[in-house]
């Protein structure tokens, strides 16, 4: 997996020994993404709802560290389904930002390159370096294995 990021923006890519339709499924469809988004005791999702259109609106809710409630929440921007989806992002302190997912499949293996932008500062970036965390996860979903 490979990361980098400039003072608004966080890109990170791996891939996945998986059809690009399981993995794009596995992002979108509620039920499948609260069983790889988190770890319980850590960091864990605990309910999703999703209207996957443009302009639809997607909210997820759980228990951060330290058992902190979190509510994330954003509006669907493109959906192309099972290459692309970017939506707004906005946080538990209110910041909106833009993810947008990205998705090539050849040979039956998919790279996912994900970019999170809109960060005011890179103080403001560097909240979220749990993505590649979080993509190790979607990884092990997708191909069948135990996400760490």
């Amino acid at each position: 997996m490979s990361t980098s990021s400039a003072s608004d923006a966080i890109v990170a890519e791996i891939t996945i020994n998986a059809a690009a339709e399981r993995v794009f499924e596995a992002i979108v469809d509620p039920k499948q993404r609260l069983a790889w988004w988190g770890v319980k005791g850590r960091f864990e999702t605990k309910e999703m709802e999703s209207d996957l259109r443009v302009g639809g609106a997607w909210v997820m809710r759980g228990t951060a560290m330290e058992g902190r409630p979190f509510t994330l929440r954003g509006e669907y921007l493109q959906v192309e389904r099972p290459r692309l989806l970017e939506f707004t992002f906005t946080d538990w302190e209110d910041v909106q930002t833009v993810v947008r997912i990205e998705l090539e499949e050849k040979a039956g293996a998919t790279t996912v390159r994900l970019t999170h932008a809109g960060f005011a500062n890179s103080a403001g970036r560097e909240k979220y370096q749990g993505w590649p965390w979080l993509l190790s996860m979607l990884k092990g979903y997708a191909e069948g294995k135990a996400a760490t």
